[in-house]
């Protein structure tokens, strides 16, 4: 779950205001919306889509919510309440989910993480390093940079968040346990190079080892990448409608049309044990992604025609000249230890 902003002019878009969206990093004229994304071994999209109301720019302002056609029954409600129900809407429809993600914003609400645990859904949810957590069996409440800075050297274990442009993303992590409930923890990752820490919030209904957590907070990146691939490829901030309808009509759409790329690279992709590196280990062609396919679309249905055979000779030409271009990287990555 997390957000992204829509720049705008004027103040007649349903829940347009001056506030900050990482879209520009500073605060813009915006509307800002919540989505939820699915994440698994065979791809990824957004599920799920709310556009944010502001309370007192408009949800107080009957004048305004009627010029931009804002339901009546719509009520002010944060973020992460938006980002919870979406969550709930989409388990009671049969989604399965053994995980939810979510940066600061998200995790430091303590009633969406009530929410989660209610479901006996886990969670691992990026908090501040001020955040206050209770070691020693629930009996003392530091912050969460004084508990990383009492870590022993030995706490501490380098894994593989998931694989980026460059390769592998190796981190140090360490974790530790926090309340009385056996499954509850503070991870926390910290840069080789830099020494930058981040800290997690976890809580699962069963055991499970650090890896696994660090599996998911690693998984927090596909909604960015869903985000990317949806402004970059189908349209997602290509509009020009200001009602409240409209605007969850083209997100919708948008959305529609990314999950129908998300499923033919999993349709195009060998049958084959996953393995995001072998294209940069053996100088295969990479396996078609989704610009790769928007291209093949494009290209099959624009004047002139070229056929399908000469456009998939000049699919793997381009695929192949960048798994060689990215092999240096990975061979760097991957000759380093995956644990210490």
């Amino acid at each position: 779950m997390d957000e992204t902003g829509f720049l705008e002019k004027g103040r007649a878009s349903a829940g347009v205001q001056r506030q900050y969206t990482g879209t520009a990093d500073r605060i813009e004229n915006s509307r800002v919306g919540v989505f939820l994304a699915y994440a698994s071994s065979r791809g990824r999209a957004l599920m799920g889509r709310q556009l944010y109301l502001p309370e007192q720019t408009w949800c107080q302002d009957p004048e305004r919510r009627r010029l931009a056609g804002v339901p009546a029954e719509v009520v002010f409600v944060t973020k992460p309440r938006l980002a919870l129900q979406m969550i709930a809407a989409a388990l009671d429809a049969g989604a399965a989910a053994s995980w939810v993600t979510g940066d600061e914003a998200y995790g430091q609400d303590p009633s969406l993480r009530a929410g989660l645990e209610a479901r006996r859904v886990g969670y691992v949810l990026a908090v501040s390093c001020a955040t206050r957590v209770r070691i020693s069996s629930g009996r003392t409440a530091i912050r969460a940079d004084e508990a990383a800075r009492r870590l022993p050297a030995a706490a501490w274990h380098r894994h593989s968040a998931g694989s980026g442009a460059k390769g592998p993303r190796y981190y140090d992590w360490a974790w530790v346990h926090t309340g009385t409930d056996e499954h509850r923890h503070l991870l926390v990752r910290r840069n080789p190079t830099t020494g930058e820490l981040a800290f997690y919030v976890c809580w699962s209904p069963r055991n499970v080892p650090l890896p696994e957590l660090v599996r998911v907070a690693g998984a927090r990146w596909s909604i960015e990448e869903c985000f990317q691939a949806a402004k970059g490829q189908v349209g997602l901030d290509h509009y020009q409608v200001r009602n409240w309808t409209a605007w969850h009509r083209h997100i919708t759409l948008a959305m529609l049309a990314l999950a129908f790329l998300a499923v033919a690279v999993d349709d195009a992709r060998p049958s084959r044990p996953a393995d995001p590196n072998r294209a940069a280990r053996s100088g295969e062609p990479f396996d078609l992604t989704v610009p790769e396919i928007r291209r093949l679309v494009d290209a099959l249905l624009s004047p002139p025609p070229s056929s399908l055979s000469r456009l998939l000779q000049w699919s793997h030409r381009r695929r192949s000249h960048q798994a060689s271009a990215r092999r240096s990287h990975y061979r760097r990555r991957l000759s380093a230890p995956s644990s210490t």
